[in-house]
């Protein structure tokens, strides 16, 4: 009798495994041991409302003073390479602030004026910056490093954890950014994981099939600054699929073991 006891237990196992997250496994078709190619090389791309932090350097130190300084327009630089000050050194906090891309995508730049930095990448907006500091005869052998200070992004939905998270650097991918959120709730439609993200002056919105490897290859899969992630709760008509579904395995399995209960006592 033991071993029908037994074999109630594991019938019980059974069935609220199989009620719980089976449609919530991830990369289903992924196999095991095989190696898939990496196809895009990512890079973030700036947008408007990014915080950059922008630092120059060189040999000569001193040429660099004017440039590591938002709005240092209190700096020139001569053409023997002497740099003159009219600033009394109380605007250098400002080099911690970094440079706020305006809504038109520009930035104001130290001696450069008016950079349009909407569009490009880190690396892109470094040789800008190289070429005119070198074109204009500013600096000979500059070294710029454009870095963002301000990289955020938003997930709301059937998460555990809906908010704006903030992260260092420029590299997340859509499936960290769940994590952070505290991954996807009961509720969940797995395969209807939308990221909505700003082009210029529009918005497009991409859905994703989290139990498939395609996400892998979508431009969202690493999170741009400002991209908005949804996750989409399900139909009622499924939830109450599911419901009675669960209210029917359960039936089954009290019955189950009612009877081997009562063969138990009977038996004894």
């Amino acid at each position: 009798m033991k071993h029908y006891l037994l074999m109630a237990g594991l019938l019980a196992v059974l069935i609220f495994s199989s009620c719980s997250r089976k449609s919530y496994v991830y990369l289903q078709d992924m196999d095991d041991m095989t190696e898939y190619p990496i196809p895009q090389k990512y890079e973030a791309i700036i947008h408007r409302d990014d915080k950059l932090s922008i630092i120059v350097n060189s040999k000569n130190p001193e040429l660099t003073i004017p440039f590591n300084i938002p709005g240092g327009g209190g700096f020139s630089v001569s053409s023997d390479g002497t740099v003159t000050s009219s600033s009394n050194g109380a605007d250098n906090g400002k080099s911690t602030k970094g440079y706020l891309v305006d809504i038109n995508g520009d930035i104001d730049f130290p001696i450069l004026g008016k950079l349009h930095v909407e569009g490009l990448t880190r690396n892109q907006l470094t040789e800008l910056i190289k070429n005119k500091l070198i074109i204009e005869d500013l600096i000979k052998e500059p070294i710029v490093h454009v870095d963002f200070l301000n990289f955020k992004f938003s997930v709301l939905g059937e998460v555990g954890k809906v908010g704006t998270y903030e992260v260092t650097g420029d590299r997340i991918t859509l499936l960290e950014a769940l994590a952070m959120a505290g991954d996807l709730n009961q509720q969940a439609r797995v395969d209807r994981v939308a990221v909505i993200r700003e082009y210029g002056n529009k918005r497009r919105i991409f859905f994703h099939d989290l139990r498939k490897k395609d996400i892998f290859d979508s431009p969202c899969f690493y999170l741009q600054q400002n991209d908005v992630v949804y996750v989409e709760p399900g139909s009622q008509q499924a939830e109450q699929k599911m419901q009675r579904r669960y209210s029917l395995w359960t039936m089954l399995l009290t019955s189950v073991t009612t009877i081997t209960s009562l063969v138990f006592l009977f038996t004894k």
